[in-house]
């Protein structure tokens, strides 16, 4: 959650005893019992990668206490949990208490439940909300604590609980080593920089190749994910506008032929793989770096800005947006944060956006959105480069629920899946197209020459990759057009209530 004012105070600093490393293969046993673990006796583990779970409490045969190991250098911040249990009985019920979040406000008030698979079962699923309890606890401090009841079924299977679908940097890696392989002439992938840890900072662009000539003229749009560890849905959001962006949907191709689409995936590589909330390796919260990131401390940052600000001077480009896309703990539906400036016009035009974006997108809230200057948020990326950028440019943050949605035909919260996110950020790249031909950069007239904007810089037409439909984004044509794996379905009836 990268701008909601005063999430800080819903935060609390206090732990009951400090929790360093996650569990490794930790088998809970009663007191006093001497020898092997028996079936029954529940084996724990988050050393592996994105995992967390610093501590297990036996309490009875029937409930463990378990405590979110903090992140790393920084024991603010206690969200983020993602774990494994075996050596389970058939039919053995437990309950599980989450003890130490560091937060008071949660979507678990409004029916949000952990996530779980197994190794049978690949595909992740919520536990039913009717078995998720949010309270205050009078055992721990007065502090809240997330309790759920959870039957195991099958005793050879392993279980893995989790915050939300994870997302973790080999996915990421993989993916992009897939798109790479595919020698698209639209699709470039570079190293911006390496981490503390050597990871990878992934830059990819997406556009015509024609559009990267020397002194050709180009229009910028810059998107960014994952300066919070945690929040894997903004990776799903992502990975969705990528897919669309490089498929043959008219409206990419459209859009390819007249922007120049830069993405950086994945800003804190190292936060990710070591299951962090929000932090990086070192304990930093890299949103409130911005301003002046460190080579050493902040390496992604230092090197994205520096990119950012390189491309801003260049007299043959235009950075019309910036985008920061995160998740949010406490509220739901997708939104956007924008900046406020004394200049009255160009403070108008930061809605312009959103407000197409909310036409596009049932799952995206006009309510939600707003504009700000707070002065705690002037280290984020909306803020620093919302202010270095070209007073032309639009830089927001997208925000999307941990959990659900609500639309105006129902009250019913929807929960997301991960096919959920991804169809917010494929409806992201539709807006572009409606912004580009509102201000007239792209013909508003599929079958007319493409004209630019009077006093635009120059652009060439390419009949070959020429959009040849007016008609909104049909996303179940550009379903079916996709390959998805098969996944077997979980019986949720037996397993998971």
């Amino acid at each position: 959650m990268a701008d909601k004012k005063g999430e800080s105070g819903s935060e609390s600093d206090s732990t009951e005893e400090p929790v360093v490393g996650n569990v490794n293969k930790f088998a809970v046993v009663p007191p006093g019992y001497i020898g092997r673990p028996k079936k029954g006796h529940l084996i724990f583990d988050a050393c592996f990668e994105c995992g967390n779970l610093g501590r297990v409490d036996y309490i009875t045969d029937f409930e463990y206490d378990l405590f979110i190991r903090p992140d790393t250098c920084n024991p603010r911040f206690r969200v983020w949990f993602n774990f494994t249990v075996e050596n389970v009985k058939a039919d053995q019920r437990v309950i599980f208490n989450l003890v130490n979040f560091s937060k008071t406000k949660s979507l678990y008030r409004e029916g949000m439940s952990p996530m779980v698979k197994s190794l049978t079962r690949p595909r992740w699923v919520r536990v039913p909300a009717k078995n998720v309890y949010y309270y205050r606890c009078p055992d721990h401090r007065k502090n809240y604590v997330m309790s759920f009841a959870f039957c195991f079924d099958k005793e050879d299977d392993v279980y893995q609980f989790s915050y939300c679908y994870p997302y973790s940097y080999s996915r990421l890696q993989n993916y992009l080593d897939t798109l790479e392989k595919r020698n698209m002439d639209f699709f470039t992938r570079e190293l911006l920089c390496l981490t503390v840890q050597q990871r990878r900072l992934d830059m990819i662009t997406i556009t015509h190749p024609d559009n990267l000539l020397p002194g050709e003229a180009k229009r910028i749009v810059f998107i960014t994910a994952r300066v919070h560890p945690g929040e894997t849905p903004a990776s799903f959001v992502c990975q969705g506008l990528i897919d669309f962006l490089i498929s043959n949907h008219p409206v990419a191709k459209t859009l390819r032929e007249h922007v120049v689409f830069k993405i950086v995936p994945m800003l804190n590589p190292d936060g990710v793989f070591l299951g962090n909330y929000r932090c990086s390796l070192m304990g930093f919260d890299l949103n409130r770096h911005w301003q002046e990131p460190s080579p050493w401390a902040h390496p992604t940052l230092y090197a994205t800005k520096n990119y950012v600000v390189e491309q801003d001077r260049d007299e043959n480009a235009v950075i019309d947006f910036y985008i920061d896309i995160h998740a949010h703990s406490t509220l739901m539906n997708g939104f956007m944060y924008g900046n406020t400036y004394d200049d009255l016009e160009r403070y108008e035009r930061q809605s312009v956006f959103p407000k197409l974006l909310c036409a596009n997108a049932e799952d995206f809230s006009m309510a939600n959105t707003n504009f700000n200057k707070d002065a705690v948020k002037a280290g984020t990326g909306r803020r620093t480069l919302g202010c270095v950028l070209d007073d032309a440019s639009h830089s927001y943050t997208l925000e999307v629920s941990f959990f659900s949605y609500q639309t105006s035909s129902t009250s019913q919260a929807m929960p997301y899946t991960e096919e959920g996110y991804m169809k917010l950020g494929r409806n992201l790249a539709r807006t572009f197209l409606d912004y580009y031909k509102m201000v007239g950069v792209i013909s508003a007239k599929p079958s007319s020459s493409i004209v630019p904007k009077p006093g635009a810089y120059r652009i060439r037409e390419r009949p070959n990759e020429r959009s040849n439909s007016e008609s909104k984004y049909d996303d179940e044509k550009f379903l079916g057009s996709c390959q998805h794996n098969c996944i077997t379905k979980i019986d949720e009836k037996k397993a998971f209530e």
